[in-house]
């Protein structure tokens, strides 16, 4: 892949690349939806990535190619990164990546860079191919100007300047791309942001599975809005245990000031918060606010039209995800006879919380997930945002054949479009390792 990388780099810009990056993609195992809420996840690399050959050059001019023709060439001054929230094109993400690193480092004549990108993420499917393509970029810019940082503080610059497409991320994708380790898993913690490996149990494999509908996080409200409904649980939470509300804005930070456990946050919302959808008007009564208040001070500007917030199941969601995530650690830790029905049973239960409290499935991931359960997977979830791209399931490794023949058979070989698409779509992966540079020998 290389050689074929670095042939085409100099058919197309005439000289050989200097040095290439790489960062992976990732499937989350567990905790969707709550990185951006101060909670901790539960991710791994997966070998698919995002590959750049890079050549700096002389001119202040970065030259963007991508080897998939569909992807349309770009080029721009690196002196004025101009990126556009409307069309979340490809080169915007690499944009986010180098303007990241040069207001870091208040890089005034920063390098220019021919630069050729190769991915093997399938796109908008759930498994980070954006994020990674900032880190990628990120680590690009970093190197071609000659600085250095850790890889904490690269995923705390990738994670900020993802947000310039209009993305409010948590991390999660920023951190595993960058602090991955071959062989593990890792428990990911925000605030500070720390790494702990999770050594996934022997006797399964993780099978991802892509369900062909297409969700492109920047390109939908459905994401924005479900962080914006985190934030008011949180405002309404804290006002009703007399908490400074106004300063709260995280679900977590709620938990932290009261000092209390997850089962009992969950008891809270229970007794605080109704199931009937709240309107903008309700808020701002529960609050103590204007309209106008909760317009300027607090509704970010795409969210100013929505009229309706889930608040009791999105805090739902996020407590009781939040504890899954933790006792799924303990289980692969603890390694008990019975961890893979235990892991299966946290898998399946994340998947009806998204389902059913944070509504960000979709028919087709609700059936991908209900045949890979019927062939033998212990436990199945979707992963990602949600909305479309991918499932995660986990199966006996000694069943691992069988399963991928009646997953095909069953979902894409029942429908043209996916059977043409199905080999990178339906695939089995190990922990890989974290993003890295090359340089040419």
């Amino acid at each position: 892949r290389l050689q074929k990388l670095k042939e085409m780099f100099i058919s197309k810009f005439g000289s050989a690349p200097k040095f290439y990056a790489r960062a992976p993609g990732r499937v989350n195992l567990i905790g969707e939806h709550i990185d951006y809420c101060g909670y901790a996840v539960l991710p791994m690399a997966i070998e698919q990535d995002i590959l750049i050959a890079v050549e700096p050059v002389q001119t202040q001019v970065v030259q963007l190619a991508n080897t998939n023709s569909s992807y349309l060439d770009f080029s721009t001054s690196v002196n004025n990164i101009q990126i556009n929230k409307t069309k979340p094109q490809w080169h915007n993400y690499f944009l986010c990546g180098l303007k990241g690193i040069q207001e870091h480092f208040g890089l005034n004549n920063p390098t220019g860079m021919n630069c050729l990108l190769d991915g093997t993420i399938p796109p908008s499917s759930g498994l980070s191919s954006s994020s990674a393509l900032v880190c990628c970029a990120g680590l690009v810019t970093l190197r071609a100007n000659g600085k250095t940082l850790s890889k904490v503080e690269l995923a705390e610059i990738c994670t900020k300047s993802e947000r310039y497409i209009g993305t409010e991320g948590g991390g999660m994708d920023q951190s595993i791309s960058f602090l991955a380790e071959e062989g593990t898993a890792k428990l990911i913690e925000f605030s500070p942001l720390r790494a702990t490996d999770v050594r996934l149990p022997s006797g399964a494999t993780f099978v991802i599975a892509n369900s062909c509908v297409e969700m492109n996080k920047a390109a939908t409200s459905h994401y924005n809005i479900r962080v914006m409904e985190c934030r008011l649980a949180t405002k309404l939470l804290s006002k009703s245990k007399g908490l400074e509300w106004k300063k709260m804005l995280r679900l977590h930070d709620v938990q932290t000031k009261l000092g209390v456990s997850l089962e009992e946050m969950l008891t809270i919302v229970e007794e605080v918060l109704h199931p009937e959808p709240y309107s903008a008007e309700e808020i701002c009564k529960c609050l103590g606010i204007s309209l106008e208040e909760l317009r300027s001070q607090i509704l970010s500007q795409n969210m100013q039209d929505v009229s309706t917030f889930k608040l009791y199941q999105r805090a739902k969601h996020v407590y009781s995800e939040a504890a899954r995530v933790l006792e799924f650690q303990k289980i692969c830790s603890k390694a008990p006879a019975n961890a893979l029905q235990l892991l299966g049973e946290l898998m399946k239960q994340s998947h009806i919380s998204c389902r059913e409290m944070y509504e960000c499935s979709c028919p087709e991931l609700d059936r991908l997930v209900d045949i890979c359960l019927q062939f033998g997977a212990i436990g199945s979830r979707l992963t990602g945002a949600g909305w479309g791209g991918c499932t995660v399931s986990m199966v006996p490794t000694d069943k691992l054949n069988t399963f991928l023949k009646n997953v095909k058979k069953a979902y894409y070989q029942t429908d043209g479009q996916r059977l043409a698409v199905e080999n990178n779509n339906l695939f089995a992966t190990k922990p890989g390792r974290g993003a890295l540079v090359f340089v040419e020998a």
